[in-house]
């Protein structure tokens, strides 16, 4: 029996996620994940942090080619949603409307790096010398705006060989629909900075009096929940023409599913954290000074209220790595997958319980970048790799908890979600 199927995909910092949703049932399917393992070694060392957008793309081709085909027939909307805040620079050509096997990929001569929101190549010297902006949204490194006026001024030759830019959902829904022009959703835009939520448009004259090439910029910019274009081939199955909706940030979706009531609030923690809720009555104008607090687009022009933190569990999976990289100089090699088990398992023993205390502030903070990681109360019983795991897991929670005045200011329900 035929029925009425939503994709969604989600472009995230380490995986790909696909789903199959029935809007009848209100059930999800059929799913797939992958990691992408897509990261970049940059020149900057520590300071770049960029993905190959190939190996993103071939991640989403791979899932949804395990998805099951009588169920993608039926498919008759696309939802996509992804990493904010990052920049991917392309070549926007129309492909042939003959092509007969449709394949999500871009040319690696065509497209740039992403670099994702982690990208901390912009320091405070360079931030200030930027142009102030009118949005209630301050700039910070690793927002597409920030890191093209670093290349405009440092390596503008990069930016000569492309003439589209913006999240890689984006990139991605524009290779879906074959569009000649890109569009992004006030959710993305937002997150790039020098953005007027209000207006729905970009600081154009603000930057271009700057020398930014503001040629790059999406030229539509439309609300969540509109649609950017069509699909332009049949794609494992899915009818040609089914609508694809504009792209949208993926904390904006990740709390839209889980909030029930105007009482709750969200904390999030995946790759980074995020504690959220919704601020129906907000106005830009009103906009606090407040360096933890910020107001990104949500639905229904409403705007969440997000106290965000770049560490989250991207420092535990650093931890695992320089685990990985210790028993290698040692001679031996350890998978991840068993790294992870045993740390999980030693970390839940009441033995792992101690005073230790971890910051585990490894990319500093949006507003304290220059923060770093600490370790206190170390003691001969806490030499344990259990116990040092355990705390560092509680220092991500703890770290979050400076952020909890907003929750008991408004009297909300806390949701907890992890990805």
């Amino acid at each position: 029996m035929s029925q009425e199927l939503t994709l969604g995909i989600d472009l995230g910092t380490t995986s790909v996620k696909v789903v199959v949703y029935s809007r009848a049932k209100g059930e999800i399917v059929a799913k797939q994940s992958k990691d992408t393992q897509a990261n970049v070694p940059s020149d900057l060392g520590i300071d770049g942090n960029k993905q190959d957008v190939p190996k993103i793309l071939s991640a989403v081709h791979s899932c949804i080619s395990r998805l099951p085909k009588d169920l993608l027939r039926q498919v008759t909307t696309i939802g996509v949603c992804g990493q904010m805040h990052g920049v991917a620079l392309w070549k926007g050509q129309r492909p042939s409307a003959d092509e007969k096997a449709f394949k999500l990929e871009i040319p690696k001569t065509e497209v740039s790096h992403l670099y994702t929101w982690q990208d901390s190549r912009c320091d405070a010297e360079f931030l200030n010398s930027l142009p102030p902006s009118r949005s209630h949204l301050p700039v910070h490194s690793g927002y597409g705006c920030a890191t093209i006026f670093w290349f405009a001024r440092n390596k503008p030759e990069k930016l000569s060989k492309y003439n589209r830019c913006g999240t890689v959902q984006d990139l991605m829904v524009n290779l879906l629909c074959g569009s000649e022009d890109v569009a992004m959703s006030s959710q993305n835009a937002a997150s790039f900075g020098y953005f007027l939520t209000e207006e729905g448009k970009f600081e154009m004259e603000t930057m271009s009096t700057s020398n930014f090439p503001i040629d790059l910029l999406p030229k539509r910019i439309l609300r969540p929940g509109e649609i950017a274009g069509h699909l332009m081939h049949t794609w494992f199955g899915i009818p040609e023409g089914v609508p694809v909706g504009v792209a949208l940030g993926d904390l904006q979706c990740s709390v839209f599913a889980l909030l029930k009531g105007p009482d709750e609030a969200v904390m999030n923690i995946s790759t980074s954290a995020q504690l959220t809720y919704v601020q129906p009555t907000f106005k830009p104008g009103d906009a606090e000074d407040s360096a933890t607090v910020e107001y990104f687009p949500y639905f229904k022009d409403e705007y969440l209220a997000v106290s965000a933190s770049l560490n989250g569990g991207n420092s535990l999976a650093s931890f695992v790595k320089m685990i990985q990289q210790w028993t290698m100089e040692l001679g031996f090699s350890v998978p991840q997958a068993k790294v992870w088990e045993k740390l999980i398992s030693l970390g839940q023993e009441d033995s792992a319980i101690s005073s230790m205390r971890i910051e585990p502030l490894l990319l500093g903070e949006r507003h304290d970048p220059l923060k770093t990681a600490s370790v206190t109360d170390i003691s001969l019983d806490t030499l344990h790799l259990g116990t040092v795991f355990r705390a560092l897991c509680s220092g991500v929670i703890q770290n979050l908890h400076g952020y909890q005045s907003i929750i008991h200011f408004f009297n909300l329900v806390l949701e907890l979600t992890f990805s």
